[in-house]
């Protein structure tokens, strides 16, 4: 009786024990794993520009040398560095009093050749009627006449000089070719001067409308060329639309220019090509030798635009997580075109309008994972474009 008892009493604690272990067991369990929310977006193409920036240089339509033509010492300064002048103002006054002897001079020489001039003509005048007579002979005429001809013509020759020496007293007032502005004048007022100076009195530009000179690489060209429709590059270069300038400071300039000519010549030290832009200037506010950078937009249309934060960059190449109707990513690789849109990417391959890609969050994400997406309203993701 009592070995029945234990055997009961022993049989109870070994199921209160495994009644235990068993509420232990489902303590423990751990919950199933929740599917979470993740933000996407439906793709849309749509119509949009970019924009890109080539570093310029500026120059005026004209930038004159102004050179001293003869040798003589700088008496008078008429403008200032900066100033604005208009075509035959004067700029410089030279003190060579040489050339004034040598228009004396041509003066004097001419009275000279006007009174031989005359001598021969008295002398040719006296001796026709007597070769008519017979009285001396037809040679002593042609003489005469032969000698009046030498005379004209050393009359000829000092009215030359007279104003070749007129000239040249002219270059000792030295005025500006063109309307401009004045750049810097290095020489002073009793400087030295002379016609085979290497550097110029100043220089005159003419900056009513300003030459942006920038550069493409082979690359770049061939895909400007591309983008623009025309039989040749004359047609293309007139298809092309304005382009602006942004100014060193960063803020864009009130006049759109156009390009107008480009190279026909790569620099094979640079692999560039040179291009020309030109902007009217009514304001004065360009100046040659200033830099800025000259914007050229390209229109774009049905393109599939991407945040660039949404995109995840492996050995060099571009990935993005793509929803399924089923909320299953696929980790899917895209090709974009080198010149981004803001801080979009514009997508060349990979997807197509209404595929749905994560925003943002994605970094424990792994392909063939089911989320929740939690869509966003397209005009609301791509509001920053139109900004």
């Amino acid at each position: 009786m009592k070995t029945a008892i234990q055997s009961i009493y022993l049989s109870l604690i070994a199921l209160i024990l495994f009644s235990s272990c068993g509420n232990d067991q489902k303590k423990g369990a751990a919950p199933a794993a929740q599917v979470q929310v993740y933000p996407v977006v439906a793709l849309s193409a749509i119509s949009t520009s970019l924009e890109t920036d080539y570093p310029a240089t500026l120059e005026g339509i004209q930038n004159v040398d102004i050179r001293p033509k003869v040798d003589g010492f700088i008496e008078k300064i008429y403008v200032d560095e900066g100033a604005a002048v208009k075509k035959g103002q004067l700029l410089f006054s030279i003190n060579a009093p040489q050339y004034e002897q040598l228009v004396r001079t041509a003066n004097a020489a001419i009275s000279s050749a006007e009174a031989d001039v005359n001598a021969a003509q008295l002398q040719v005048n006296k001796t026709r009627p007597l070769v008519e007579k017979d009285i001396i002979s037809k040679y002593d005429l042609e003489s005469a006449e032969l000698t009046l001809q030498s005379r004209k013509a050393a009359l000829a020759r000092t009215k030359a000089e007279l104003v070749n020496a007129r000239v040249n007293l002219g270059y000792t007032r030295i005025t500006s070719p063109v309307d401009g502005v004045i750049g810097s004048i290095p020489f002073k007022t009793g400087s030295l001067v002379s016609g085979t100076s290497t550097q110029p009195l100043t220089t005159v530009s003419n900056i009513s409308k300003v030459y942006a000179y920038f550069s493409m690489n082979e690359k770049q060209l061939l895909d400007f060329s591309r983008n623009y429709k025309g039989k040749d590059l004359q047609a293309q270069i007139k298809n092309i639309p304005p382009v602006s300038l942004v100014l060193s400071d960063g803020s864009a300039y009130a006049e759109n220019g156009k390009v107008g000519s480009i190279n026909g010549l790569i620099n094979t030290n640079t692999g560039s090509v040179s291009l020309r832009a030109t902007f009217s200037n009514p304001s004065m506010l360009l100046r040659s030798g200033a830099s800025a950078s000259v914007r050229i937009p390209q229109h774009l249309e049905n393109a599939l635009l991407i945040p660039q934060n949404s995109t995840i960059d492996l050995q060099g190449k571009k990935f993005v997580y793509v929803v399924d109707s089923k909320g299953i990513i696929k980790n899917t690789e895209v090709e974009i075109m080198e010149l981004a849109k803001g801080n979009f990417y514009v997508v060349t391959k990979g997807l197509k309008a209404g595929d749905k890609i994560v925003l943002e969050g994605f970094q424990s994400l792994k392909d063939g994972m089911e989320i929740k997406p939690d869509e966003k309203n397209a005009d609301s993701v791509y509001s920053e474009i139109s900004k």
